[in-house]
């Protein structure tokens, strides 16, 4: 990674993201010992500042830093100045000159991220930007995807759900088709982004009959606090046609893997025995998301291994 940030999945292409691949072997052995933790940001500093919700992603992030034996910080909004209307460039500003070393970025607003590392001197982690990207999620989910299969190249992947509000559809797209995969997105209309142009993916609003033919189904949970308008008539319906029942799930070839990002609405987009099954890899993303994490802090803030 020769990124001074990481704000985008496109910026590290397919090299970048198989040298975070190779590190994250070695952060998953260590995740794995009875003590879990290696001294190699010992000193350094690790900021959290997150404008949205988050627990997987900030929960992550903190144990990756931790592991790597770095001391963290958690910015709250709810407790913080921007209540008497700091900016976020002054919010910026005024964590990196506690002296940390890097700050991880969620933001509501697509591009944020981008705008503070303009700001900082330090390396900002983009953990998630409104609609845009989720850079470090199609990390773990490529990661993820290697530890089940060979190769992500050749495999056909169809991502399913609420396309049209989904940062880690964005970033997952990219990602998987620089690892040379076939890309299928799965949606009702109503849930596609408006223009397509661009995508190197095929589009189907037909999940029955995609099901049969791909190695990895990626579910999305529907973003209704994303949505300004009615785009479903009700989630029954979008179960009905979108959601990965038990019945669903017989179509799906032996050796299929089920995804989803979290959080999961369980029967909604995804039947909660399905949830369950020996081919689903969630709980295994949430894992590899720790060591994944490691190896992005430790490539960005460059330190040598020590011990």
């Amino acid at each position: 990674m020769t990124a001074s940030s990481l704000l985008s999945i496109g910026d590290l292409g397919a090299d970048g993201i198989d040298e975070v691949m190779t590190l994250t072997d070695s952060f998953v052995e260590v995740s794995q010992r009875a003590m879990p933790k290696v001294p190699a940001l010992r000193g350094r500093t690790v900021v959290s500042l997150f404008y949205e919700d988050s627990t997987r992603t900030r929960l992550s992030f903190e144990a990756a830093a931790r592991r790597l034996s770095a001391d963290t910080m958690n910015f709250s909004v709810s407790t913080s100045s921007v209540h008497k209307g700091e900016s976020l460039r002054d919010t910026a500003l005024t964590i990196e000159a506690m002296g940390v070393d890097a700050l991880v970025v969620r933001h509501p607003s697509a591009g944020a991220p981008a705008q503070v590392a303009s700001w900082v001197s330090c390396p900002v982690v983009n953990a998630g930007d409104g609609w845009h990207e989720h850079p470090t999620q199609a990390l773990l989910d490529c990661y993820t995807i290697r530890s089940a299969r060979p190769s992500l190249a050749g495999l056909r992947i169809a991502i399913v759900g609420d396309i049209k509000h989904s940062r880690v559809a964005r970033s997952n797209v990219t990602a998987f088709t620089l690892m040379g995969a076939e890309v299928t997105l799965v949606a009702p209309p109503t849930l596609l982004p408006p223009s397509l142009a661009g995508w190197p993916v095929e589009v189907s609003t037909d999940l029955d009959a995609v099901l049969p033919k791909v190695d990895v189904v990626y579910l999305l949970r529907i973003q209704a606090e994303r949505q300004a308008e009615a785009l479903l008539p009700s989630l029954r319906e979008y179960t009905a046609g979108y959601g990965l029942t038990e019945r669903r799930a017989e179509l799906l070839a032996d050796d299929a893997l089920v995804m989803h990002p979290g959080p999961m609405n369980r029967g909604v987009e995804i039947a909660a025995a399905v949830a369950d099954l020996p081919c689903s890899l969630v709980t295994r993303q949430v894992a590899n998301g720790v060591a994944v994490r490691m190896a992005v802090l430790f490539l960005l803030l460059g330190a040598e291994p020590r011990g």
